[in-house]
């Protein structure tokens, strides 16, 4: 069909077709409220960075959650894990031990994780109620051990049911 051929069909389609008379004019929208969205988006943000903060790193000593991403973990990631997505494969329980069997004993578990091919593991160190004026010794200790890694995706205290803030779920590269 040619050019021609379309315009022709189109004047006889509209044959009889009358423009309908003028409408009055439609009242101008009214003006939207502004919206802070680039605030809101930047508060979200803060609140999510002040999420992945260690309070070690704040200047704080809490009994508090410990969360930690390595650089190239997707937030989504961190998210999944805390939430208690993946499978744990393995778990390590550090309770009673000196921090030094305690180090050599998450070194030994992580590196036979890894070569196993596990993506998840559960480390239990305590909430370091019998660790008196110290603190949470275990807790703090494992915290610096895990940044420290190499290995080390991600990790995050654990559910309630897992253990709480007495145990983290750890991430493995793989």
């Amino acid at each position: 069909m040619s050019e021609e051929d379309d315009r022709e069909l189109f004047r006889k389609a509209v044959t009889g077709v009358r423009r309908l008379p003028q409408a009055r004019q439609a009242p101008a929208p009214s003006p939207r409220r502004a919206r802070a969205a680039s605030r809101r988006a930047d508060e979200r943000r803060a609140l999510e960075e002040s999420l992945l903060l260690d309070a070690s790193e704040l200047g704080i000593e809490t009994g508090e959650e410990l969360v930690w991403r390595r650089a190239g973990v997707a937030l989504s990631t961190l998210r999944r894990l805390r939430r208690g997505e993946f499978a744990r494969r393995a778990e390590l329980d550090l309770h009673g031990m000196t921090q030094a069997d305690a180090r050599l004993a998450l070194t030994a578990f992580l590196t036979e994780s890894m070569d196993l091919g596990l993506r998840c593991v559960r480390i239990i160190h305590g909430k370091g109620r019998g660790s008196g004026q110290r603190g949470p010794v275990l807790k703090s200790a494992v915290n610096r051990w895990l940044q420290r890694s190499v290995g080390v995706g991600a990790f995050c205290s654990a559910r309630r049911p897992d253990g709480g803030t007495g145990a983290v779920y750890v991430l493995l590269d793989g």
